[in-house]
């Protein structure tokens, strides 16, 4: 008997028949003797129409009853899910984040999970019961739902194989795994068996969708092996999960030690959410990043890579850093504002660029990965405009002109192409 825990996004229940789909994997399990929390998304356009119907009601608004208005999509899929399995003579019952309970913090809108403690839902999914679970919500310690931003279905799910112990999480949705690369761009993209936590994660912050950023954290944390599938696959063709196994059936995210062979680069990924912002003539004195980086930190606003550029007399320097594309404005607002305190001849922000970035654990192990990127990329003339880099990654900026350019030469260069 082997505990699951089973997620399914809002593309895997779209509508009636879609949930009905959703039904028969999870039918798959049980009839194979298996325990299954099951974790369900809104339906596919339902959070972004609530959201919207919170913002006709008010521009500014009360983000406690924003998130009671938001957390209702996965209320009815829920329900709806349960219903179905009951019809199909399947013991099941539906939970809402303060039901289970998922308790949080106050962060309404972006809360984070504190505790999942024994309850009645944890007794009755080991009794045999599917939990059917509403995804991305939980309750404060104000008594309030809570909700854990976009994508936080994952999170729900993770967070709950992590409270119940469970053998592995399968998180399904409208692709079949994790690839090298975004196959839309690279036709020879191939998918992953496995991939370490550590990888996904670095995909996941760079602009792989498959995975929210957070649920991978916590998968990492609590050593929770996640199993990426498509829901779209025939149910009855799948195998049911068994102790100790993998079904062969999408990507599983685990361990590095599970991963016998490990190539140096795993994956190539890119992100179009980023802006560049640059400073010219900055006095280089010290002191002078703290004036520039502490009023952006003050004002929420992440920074990702920086390149700073002294003038040949050593008096000035021109410094370039990056931020999320939509945070442009309000970052060249905050400079402008510190203009006196920091020193400048003049500010100037584009989004005209893109983050590449190369993903591999191999790369704790072999020299020379980046300079062999640097030389391909020269040679397909792409500039560089900055980097950055991990033990396990490197990411540079470049035009956005080259994405495609870049993606395909990177992926080609890493041996990443499928035969």
């Amino acid at each position: 008997m082997v505990l699951l825990v089973m997620k399914f996004g809002g593309t895997s229940v779209a509508d009636v028949d879609h949930i009905r789909n959703v039904a028969r994997h999870v039918k798959r399990e049980v009839d194979a003797g298996n325990q299954c929390a099951v974790v369900v998304s809104a339906m596919a356009g339902q959070t972004n129409q609530l959201i919207e119907w919170t913002r006709e009601a008010a521009r500014l608004h009360d983000t406690r009853e924003y998130d009671s208005v938001v957390a209702s999509g996965e209320q009815v899929t829920s329900g709806l899910l349960a219903i179905i399995l009951q019809d199909m003579g399947i013991s099941s019952r539906s939970w809402l984040g303060w039901q289970v309970p998922i308790k949080t913090d106050s962060a309404h809108g972006s809360a984070r999970i504190q505790e999942i403690p024994n309850s009645q839902f944890v007794d009755r999914v080991r009794g045999g019961e599917v939990g059917v679970v509403a995804g991305f919500q939980g309750i404060s310690e104000e008594n309030r739902i809570t909700t854990f931003g976009r994508g936080g279905s994952d999170t729900s799910a993770v967070a709950l194989a992590a409270a119940l112990n469970a053998d592995r999480c399968d998180i399904y949705t409208d692709v079949d795994g994790v690839y090298t690369s975004d196959p839309r761009i690279v036709q020879k993209a191939q998918r992953l068996d496995r991939i370490s936590y550590e990888e996904m994660l670095e995909m996941a912050s760079l602009g792989a969708k498959v995975l929210q950023t957070r649920s991978v954290e916590m998968a990492m944390v609590h050593n929770v092996r996640i199993q990426v599938r498509s829901s779209f696959e025939n149910p009855e063709e799948l195998e049911p999960a068994t102790e100790g196994t993998w079904t062969g059936s999408g990507t599983l995210v685990c361990d590095e030690d599970e991963i016998v062979e490990k190539q140096i680069v795993s994956g190539i990924a890119y992100t179009k959410d980023e802006a560049k912002v640059t400073l010219l003539k900055v006095a280089d004195k010290p002191g002078v990043a703290a004036s520039v980086f502490g009023p952006l930190a003050d004002a929420s606003i992440n920074v990702d890579m920086i390149v700073q550029n002294v003038s040949d007399d050593g008096n000035y320097t021109d410094l370039t850093f990056t931020v999320m594309s939509n945070d442009l404005d309000k970052t060249i607002k905050v400079i402008e504002a510190a203009r006196s305190e920091i020193g400048y001849s003049d500010v100037k922000g584009s989004t005209d660029v893109v983050k590449v970035s190369i993903i591999g654990v191999g790369m704790r192990s072999h020299a020379g990965v980046a300079a062999k990127m640097f030389q391909a990329l020269a040679e397909k003339g792409i500039n560089i405009q900055a980097i950055t880099t991990s033990e396990i990654k490197v990411s540079i900026l470049i035009d956005s002109a080259y994405t495609e350019l870049a993606v395909r030469t990177l992926h080609s260069l890493y041996d990443l192409d499928a035969e």
